[in-house]
């Protein structure tokens, strides 16, 4: 797993041991950016379930203000971190170790917005709609902002209030799925 482009181009990065996450891989990380290659400068990006923080460490090193990493796993949260300072990105990185849920009402609470949320929670376990419900209620979604959430190909489609879903993009065995609020 490496930064495909930008600034950290090239650079190796490390992730959990196990198998309790499934990195992103690098021939859907490359296509799934330059879907949104146009939509990265200068923006504040949210990884969810960020496991050993690839997608935001990417955002970041294509032009990103900020990534913000959100991870319950103590072990998820160190790797995010040692990639950071190996990418030399940490300074415009936050990386928390929290419940989802939990670090979205907290940015509600904070009044903060962000341009791209993406989120690869476990699969198959109903945690995106559950996480655009926390999202939506929290009303951390910037305007213009839009959501990309991973799920497993097989998923249902997902269904949500206040959102719609404008673009899916299918890769064998996983799927991206493109969220805007309504």
């Amino acid at each position: 797993m490496r930064v495909i482009s930008g600034c950290a181009r090239g650079l190796r990065l490390k992730s959990p041991l196990g198998l309790d996450t499934r990195p992103t891989i690098d021939r859907i990380k490359e296509s799934l950016f330059n879907i949104i290659a146009n939509d990265l400068c200068d923006i504040d990006f949210l990884d969810l379930y960020s496991g050993s923080g690839s997608i935001g460490i990417e955002a970041l090193s294509r032009g990103a203000k900020k990534s913000v990493f959100v991870d319950f796993s103590e072990e998820s949260v160190g790797v995010i971190n040692e990639n950071l300072r190996f990418t030399r990105l940490i300074e415009k990185a936050e990386v928390l170790k929290s419940e989802v849920s939990d670090a979205v009402f907290r940015f509600g609470r904070e009044k903060r917005k962000f341009d791209i949320i993406f989120m690869d929670p476990p699969y198959k376990k109903g945690l995106v709609e559950v996480t655009l419900k926390a999202v939506f209620d929290a009303d951390i979604l910037a305007e213009n902002g839009f959501i990309i959430a991973e799920q497993a190909a097989r998923e249902n489609d997902i269904l949500a209030d206040g959102f719609n879903v404008f673009r899916i993009k299918n890769y064998n065995k996983i799927k991206m799925t493109f969220i805007e609020r309504l």
